[in-house]
């Protein structure tokens, strides 16, 4: 006898007609101090980057975290991206970040999304959206 759930409704399986499709895992807002910039005054100082991550993974069941992509590690690859030294563009950072987390063969598709504050006068936020796929 399968064991009963406290939840009031019934566990996917096979046989309920359930699949899934897909599985995304994000994070946002995520604030990374980096030398970024091609313009003098970016030279030699640090500007805050207000970075956005989405990861479509292979549909798969999650139970433990190393089933799935573990946020630290989206705020690692960006951190260190912005210890390697001075990225000139904006665009180049976010291309960098995507490669990075397909690096992991269960990402099939990265969106990074970064925003520049204090980049443009009279703007909340410039910036770039990067898709990456495999």
């Amino acid at each position: 006898m399968a064991a009963s759930s406290p939840l009031p409704f019934p566990g996917a399986d096979a046989s309920s007609g359930v699949r899934r499709e897909g599985l995304t895992v994000f994070v946002r807002g995520l604030e990374v101090a980096a030398g970024i910039g091609v313009h003098d005054h970016e030279l030699g100082r640090l500007q805050r980057l207000l970075i956005d991550v989405s990861l479509d993974l292979a549909p798969a069941a999650v139970e433990r975290l190393a089933d799935t992509i573990n946020y630290e590690t989206v705020a690692e690859a960006a951190r260190a991206i912005a210890t390697e030294g001075h990225v000139g563009l904006v665009e180049t950072f976010a291309e960098r970040l995507a490669m990075a987390m397909l690096a992991d063969a269960r990402v099939r598709r990265c969106t990074v999304r970064i925003e520049k504050p204090g980049a443009l006068d009279g703007a909340v936020a410039p910036g770039c959206e990067v898709t990456l796929a495999r």
